[in-house]
């Protein structure tokens, strides 16, 4: 029936989830996060997209090591606009980062560093682009999602807590707190899935 074909369509274009099932329809293809809990919980990175991780001091880079990890075999950059520390090659290196492919970028500015980072997902030539923006505008959220859609790139974004009552276009939206022994996750957005999941990596998990 015609109902029934346009509810098809819709599950097939991703604009409908069921339950609590990951959803690959549209053509979303997830990257494996490395742990086994949060990719049970998300479905792993939302390849093309814009992930948010939002913190009280900037964490979560932990949990990108796996994927920073396969990132790095690849011919693409991994790239670093304005992180708040400087990157320690030998310590990457440890964790078996290919630190031949870290592309960092010092914007130097808040609006600078907006562009820098449009620029580098919309290239094509970059992996991954993480950066630490400060305060951001939903029409700028929306144009990173953007790019990083036309660049076939992962953007991630590190945020305050304070971010999370603002509109997001991102595909993902985590929230991080430490708790005894781990990191505790909240999922505030995911694609193709409700928000409200939860799920503790462990510290041992996050440093290996």
């Amino acid at each position: 029936m015609r109902g029934e074909v346009s509810l098809g369509r819709l599950l097939r274009q991703g604009q409908l989830w069921r339950g609590r099932e990951h959803s690959d329809q549209g053509g979303v293809e997830f990257l494996p996060t490395g742990f086994e809990g949060l990719d049970e919980c998300i479905g792993g990175w939302p390849r093309g997209a814009l992930v948010e991780l939002l913190s009280a001091h900037g964490q979560g880079l932990s949990l990108l090591v796996p994927l920073l990890v396969r990132l790095g075999r690849e011919h693409r950059w991994l790239a670093w606009v304005d992180p708040p520390w400087q990157l320690h090659a030998p310590a990457l290196a440890a964790r078996g980062i290919a630190v031949s492919r870290i592309l960092l970028v010092r914007s130097g500015e808040r609006q600078a560093r907006f562009w820098t980072m449009e620029q580098l997902l919309r290239s094509g030539n970059c992996a991954l682009v993480a950066c630490w923006p400060g305060l951001m505008e939903a029409a700028q959220v929306r144009r990173l999602q953007l790019a990083a859609e036309q660049g076939d790139s992962l953007g991630v974004l590190f945020r305050s807590l304070e971010a999370a009552s603002r509109p997001s276009m991102a595909a993902l939206r985590l929230r991080l707190e430490s708790r005894p022994g781990g990191l505790e996750i909240e999922v505030l957005k995911r694609r193709g899935g409700w928000s409200g999941g939860r799920v503790k990596v462990a510290w041992e998990s996050c440093s290996g």
